[in-house]
């Protein structure tokens, strides 16, 4: 489904202007919201109140580190309540079409393929059913009101399932080994974790900060805070089983205060082996089914052969690494600092008197800015501030206004 609808009353021209304006707006304000995608999807790791503090042998932060990555847990089943608040603005449901357009849900799209369907989880409060036997059946299932959505991969299969639609999206799972780990939809807390642990350098501080009970387990909390100052993240929380060393609580704080960002977490967990039963997929009857390698062919827009966008980043992926792939992308900085750079080709945001309607829109979706590099404007969530400067010029990452003016400012 196309994120805009033109009105009956509008005129062919008038109806292609506008829709060249609002393509224009979407294209603005992906590098906000698709950073914030990223980490919703992050937020997948688990996290949920605590209910007392379980008495468990002492523990440093570099052997809890190493349990997790020795940690091999190959089944499981659960459900997860996951909450995200980034703070984006209230563009009266614009957003999730925009969100759905970064992901790849287009003309030519369907409402079933995973990587547009699961941008969702950016906002607002979700609950998920997750189960794993093995590297090869993984199912993880979104529950929405009288509705559900469904990833599956069993074997070489990966369906994803809209019941609201009744559509189908097809793919096969690839034979390498880290491409198919890439295709794969999130399967455990294990991964999510591992990507976050990525971030863990000599600009980060990491500590045990005691222990915890989650969905009726035992574990330590692993406490990971950026020493370098500048960065939007506050700090991130993760609670490991005692007992398997996976990963069972997320929490990430914004270096601002207030509430997390991502707070998300197992109600339920078990280490038993799922019902076979659990993996099987056949598509309805009247269901719409589309292959992943019929994607995009109907509005030309180019996808690899996963089925996701050539430059849409990877889940768990950093915005410097997960835009890797768009022309003259560089990174200033390091650790949490980090800020990914690239041109847009001299395009930049339209001003209120330049751009009419559409420069209105987007001034007051920013904040302007003034520098050495001259003027721009910058667009924030609570996590992901991203400067574009009048030039076409973009800077973004988890770090403050100021240190993106100051980025602009460096590299005039």
């Amino acid at each position: 489904m196309a994120p805009y609808a033109s009105d009956d009353s509008t005129t062919g021209g008038d109806a292609d202007e506008q829709r060249s304006g609002r393509r224009k707006a979407a294209r603005y304000i992906v590098p906000v919201t698709v950073v914030g995608v990223a980490a919703a999807t992050i937020g997948l790791v688990p996290a949920l109140a605590d209910s007392g503090d379980p008495d468990l042998p002492k523990i440093t932060a570099q052997q809890l580190i190493e349990k997790i990555a020795k940690s091999d847990v190959q089944q499981l089943s659960g459900t997860v309540k996951v909450s995200t608040d980034l703070g984006l603005p209230n563009l009266g449901g614009l957003e999730s079409g925009l969100l759905s357009g970064a992901a790849g849900q287009d003309e030519g799209g369907s409402s079933a393929e995973p990587t547009a369907k699961l941008t969702e989880l950016a906002s607002g409060t979700h609950t998920l059913r997750v189960a794993a036997d093995g590297p090869d059946k993984q199912k993880l299932s979104l529950l929405e009101n009288a509705a559900e959505y469904s990833v599956i991969h069993n074997g070489k299969d990966v369906w994803g399932y809209d019941s609201k639609s009744n559509e189908v999206y097809h793919g096969t799972s690839s034979e390498s080994p880290e491409r198919g780990k890439d295709r794969q939809p999130p399967a455990t807390p294990k991964d999510f974790a591992e990507e976050a642990l990525k971030a863990v350098d000599d600009t980060t501080s990491v500590t045990v900060d005691g222990t915890a009970q989650v969905a009726g387990r035992d574990a330590y909390k692993l406490l990971i805070k950026p020493k370098q100052s500048g960065s939007t993240v506050g700090a991130i929380t993760v609670a490991v089983d005692a007992e398997t060393g996976m990963p069972l609580k997320f929490t990430l704080t914004p270096a601002s205060g207030g509430a997390a960002v991502v707070d998300a977490g197992f109600t339920k967990v078990s280490f038993a082996e799922p019902a076979a039963s659990t993996f099987d997929f056949t598509p309805p009857k009247g269901a719409k089914v589309t292959e992943e390698k019929d994607l995009g062919k109907a509005s030309g827009k180019p996808f690899d052969k996963g089925g996701a966008r050539e430059h849409a980043p990877k889940a768990g992926e950093d915005f410097g690494k997960g835009l890797g792939g768009l022309d003259g992308m560089k990174t200033i900085g390091e650790g949490w600092n980090a800020i990914a750079t690239f041109d847009t080709g001299g395009e930049g945001v339209p001003s209120g008197g330049a751009g009419g309607d559409l420069g209105g829109f987007m001034d007051s979706l920013g904040d302007k800015v003034h520098g050495k590099f001259g003027s721009g404007t910058v667009f924030s969530t609570r996590l992901v501030n991203a400067l574009i400067t009048d030039d076409g010029k973009v800077y973004a990452g988890l770090v403050t206004k100021d240190a993106l003016v100051k980025a602009a400012d460096a590299g005039k």
